[in-house]
């Protein structure tokens, strides 16, 4: 089995700096891309960033500028580094990550259960 567990998240003013972590457990073979995404109340869940096995990243235009993602294969972890918060970035995020276990078989997405990021004053 494979466990994603997600820690960081917490309350915040506007203009300050969180940094999210998700570690990835079990029996993982590989990992390929590693992804957050977030949802906040009453809306659909986002793609806020993500980075490839090769340390490819992407961005939501939301949050170009001032998140940044990075990961550390070694310790399958991602971790997601949020600066110049603003209220609207309030929500859950979740980790997802794309793996392959050991006992073989195909690529599947595994997710975390999600860390509460809450921006206000």
């Amino acid at each position: 089995q494979v466990q994603l567990v997600e820690s960081g998240g917490g309350l915040v003013q506007p203009g300050g700096s969180l940094r999210l972590s998700c570690v990835a457990s079990g029996s993982i073979f590989s990992i390929d891309t590693m992804d957050w995404y977030r949802q906040a109340p009453g809306k659909q869940r986002e793609l806020v960033a993500s980075i490839t096995g090769g340390g490819s990243t992407n961005f939501a235009d939301s949050v170009k500028g001032r998140f940044t993602i990075s990961r550390d294969n070694a310790k399958n972890t991602v971790f997601l580094q949020m600066n110049s918060l603003k209220p609207e970035d309030t929500a859950v995020y979740y980790c997802n990550a794309r793996i392959l276990e050991t006992d073989g078989g195909n690529w599947r997405d595994y997710w975390g259960q999600g860390t509460q990021v809450t921006v206000s004053s």
